[in-house]
């Protein structure tokens, strides 16, 4: 794979391209640029198939940059400093990410998925952006869900709810769909316990807005739009109330 990379910062620039070549020998490094201009240029002449770009940089972010690409004919892996808003954020998208500094076996396992991946959905930069942009109380109304045949765009709202099934996650949404993805409902919840859903369970995490009752018996349950009971751990079971104001 020809890449080019593209940080403000020198020194990963050069971090990043000793780690590529002592692990990485599939890939072949064409270009390391400190300025988004010459990395954009070098994009157009280089035609590499797979880049790693850095988001905050003077002149233009890479946002501003990959709008003046236009199509994106490559793979994509985004580098950035960590914070657990922006993290939030790629994993919303389903793009792919490494935090500063990168760690070489998370290095290794980015440029694996790149080889395998298909082309990069205009969509999945439209919800980053505006996640990355507008805050997280005006986060987009769908998410990118990754599964066997690419990619899946659905509009919160619909998801009733998500079970964990081993490291990967089931989405139940409305109309009986489901969608199986990758992730455990670790990293599920995340990205949607700020957006009206909450974990019950360590199996279960729900819409509320798609929660009908609470029952009570031998244990508790929650009575879902779509008919489905879902138990509520003994230790869950105040955090749901306060979640829901009740008394």
């Amino acid at each position: 794979m020809r890449a080019i990379l593209i940080d403000d910062e020198p020194d990963n620039l050069k971090l990043l391209a000793i780690q590529l070549a002592r692990h990485c020998p599939q890939v072949e490094v064409a270009g390391q640029y400190t300025e988004s201009t010459e990395g954009l240029k070098a994009i157009h002449n280089l035609q590499p198939s797979l880049v790693f770009l850095d988001i905050e940089m003077p002149v233009m972010n890479g946002f501003q940059l990959l709008e003046k690409v236009g199509d994106i004919n490559f793979q994509l892996v985004f580098i950035t400093a960590y914070d657990q808003y922006a993290v939030r954020a790629f994993r919303f998208s389903a793009l792919d990410y490494l935090l500063k500094p990168v760690d070489t076996i998370d290095l290794v396992a980015a440029v694996q998925r790149a080889e395998k991946l298909n082309r990069i959905h205009p969509q999945q930069l439209d919800l980053l952006q505006q996640y990355y942009a507008s805050g997280a109380m005006n986060t987009p109304q769908k998410i990118a869900l990754p599964h066997a045949t690419g990619l899946v765009f659905v509009d919160i709202g619909r998801i009733i709810y998500c079970e964990a099934d081993s490291n990967y996650t089931r989405f139940y949404l409305e109309d009986g769909e489901q969608y199986m993805i990758s992730k455990n409902l670790g990293n599920v919840q995340e990205v949607l316990e700020t957006r009206n859903f909450v974990r019950v369970h360590r199996k279960f995490m729900v819409n509320i807005q798609h929660i009908r009752k609470l029952i009570k018996g031998e244990g508790i349950y929650l009575l879902l739009t779509n008919g489905t009971s879902v138990p509520v751990a003994r230790q869950q079971k105040d955090r749901l109330m306060e979640r829901f104001g009740w008394i």
